[in-house]
């Protein structure tokens, strides 16, 4: 099948019932498209639609082509200071603000982010622009926590893989000098979540955004006890709109995140860069025509 859910790209034609678009429009691609009709869709929360056609989803096909039909009621159209590169961002940093909406991150709010992989980092750009004023974020690779601290961590911690949660506890606390008031974990590994429970003051939120394994053992007791929410994310929401605003207002900036760039003749070596991790990987942009072919200012 083919691949592909983060894009932008530009409007080939439309259909004659189509008036918020028209050919040559730069857009970000919302990949999922629900069926309007479920009780999911009419409550607004049309991320849960089971019927969902979702790019890269089986048995739907992704947008990594030339061309690719799409509802334009999912097509945001970008600024001209937006690049196409910052519309494909949009993808992971809609998760980032789905993610901090159901926190609840809000001026003043200490934040624990577990893993500064592209996830964990848009989660930390979002968190900031809503108002949090202390982030920690963790991470098994001091490169992905120095490019956090570029983008405004307050603090890092770097794990190894034979920490567990009842270690690490003790040095977020440490750290922050108070229990952090939400904890987002994105990795979704056992051992990230369990610290995320433990970590998180009593009456507090925990989020999980990383899909981990099925099933995990989790200190259930000590929240129910404590009284700290656990929360699910799935995908966004209602949130695309907002994440533009966010980077064509210059709150968010998702230049950094961008470490590789490749033809999309040269697919195989991009997610042959992506999936080994080396050389400072953090995304990988595949471009369908030469870059900044459709930019007006430079990515």
């Amino acid at each position: 099948m083919v691949i592909g859910h983060e894009s932008a790209g530009v409007v080939a034609k439309v259909g004659s019932k189509v008036k918020n678009l028209t050919v040559g429009d730069r857009v970000a691609i919302e990949p999922g498209v629900p069926c309007y009709k479920c009780d999911h869709c009419k409550q607004g929360s049309y991320n849960l639609c089971p019927d969902m056609v979702f790019c890269a989803t089986p048995p739907y096909d992704g947008n990594l082509t030339r061309y690719y039909k799409h509802a334009a009621d999912f097509c945001f159209k970008l600024p001209d200071h937006v690049t196409m590169e910052e519309g494909a961002l949009l993808e992971p940093l809609s998760v980032g603000v789905h993610a901090c909406k159901r926190a609840g991150v809000s001026l003043g709010s200490r934040v624990l982010i577990l893993g500064a992989g592209p996830i964990g980092l848009v989660t930390l750009l979002v968190a900031q622009s809503m108002g949090a004023t202390e982030i920690l974020i963790t991470d098994l690779v001091q490169h992905r926590l120095d490019i956090a601290k570029e983008l405004g961590a307050t603090h890092t911690l770097l794990l190894t893989s034979d920490d567990t949660a009842e270690q690490v506890v003790d040095c977020v606390h440490h750290t922050m000098f108070e229990d952090p008031d939400i904890s987002i974990d994105c990795c979704g590994a056992e051992n990230s979540t369990r610290l995320a429970i433990f970590a998180t003051r009593a009456g507090g939120v925990v989020v999980i955004v990383g899909m981990g394994l099925p099933e995990m053992k989790l200190p259930l007791f000590n929240a129910l006890a404590r009284e700290v929410d656990i929360r699910g994310v799935f995908r966004y929401c209602n949130d695309y709109a907002a994440a533009l605003a966010l980077v064509a207002s210059g709150r968010v900036t998702v230049k950094r995140l961008v470490t590789h760039h490749f033809d999309i003749m040269e697919t195989q070596k991009a997610f042959e860069t992506a999936h080994s991790g080396t050389g400072g990987v953090i995304k990988v942009m595949i471009h369908v025509q030469p870059r900044n072919t459709n930019n007006p200012v430079k990515f």
